[in-house]
This record gives structure tokens, sequence and C-alpha cells, in this order.
């Protein structure tokens, strides 16, 4: 699939990204050789493959769920700088 220097343009236009002239060239050609290879994906023989999330069936580790010591609210918030009805304060960041 060939793109085209509109093609190139547009996409920039609709990213909201700003091409200069001496890019807009090598762009294009980037995005062609792209959509090359995505279009030789879909020459592959895929009947009877499986969709996958992950290419290796990899066991995941998990630690048992276990009741385990741990502080209490009143522990956990003995170092607190600031606190309001048992619970951290923080500063808002919004």
């Amino acid at each position: 699939m060939e793109v085209t220097r509109e093609d190139v343009l547009r996409c920039a236009r609709l990213t909201d990204l700003s091409l200069r002239e001496e890019e807009i060239e090598p762009m294009r050609e980037a995005m062609t050789q792209l959509l090359n290879q995505a279009e030789r994906l879909n020459t592959l023989p895929l009947e009877g493959v499986e969709p996958t999330t992950h290419g290796l069936e990899l066991p995941l580790h998990r630690r048992p769920d276990e009741v385990r010591p741990s502080f209490t609210q009143k522990e956990a918030l003995a170092n607190a700088p600031k606190q309001d009805h048992g619970l951290f304060e923080v500063p808002k960041v919004l």
C-alpha cells in the first residue's frame, strides 16, 4: 500500500503533530513500510490457530492468600504528618 503526502499530512493533522517539510517524506516512507508489513501478516495461514494474548504458556505464580500479622490502624497512622478521621490526609493534586 502506498501512502501519499496527503495521507501523511492528514494523519499529522488528526494526531495534532506538526511536521517540518523535511520530515514528511521519511514519514511517508515509514508509514508505507509499516502498512506493507501489516498487509503481509494477512497472508499468513492462520486457519485453526487459536487466538492468544501471550506467545508462551507461562505459569502465573501467586502467593497463597493467607491472613498475616499487620499494622493496626493506630500504628499505621503513628508517623503520618496529617490524618483525618483515621485516614491519611494528603495535599490535593487536582
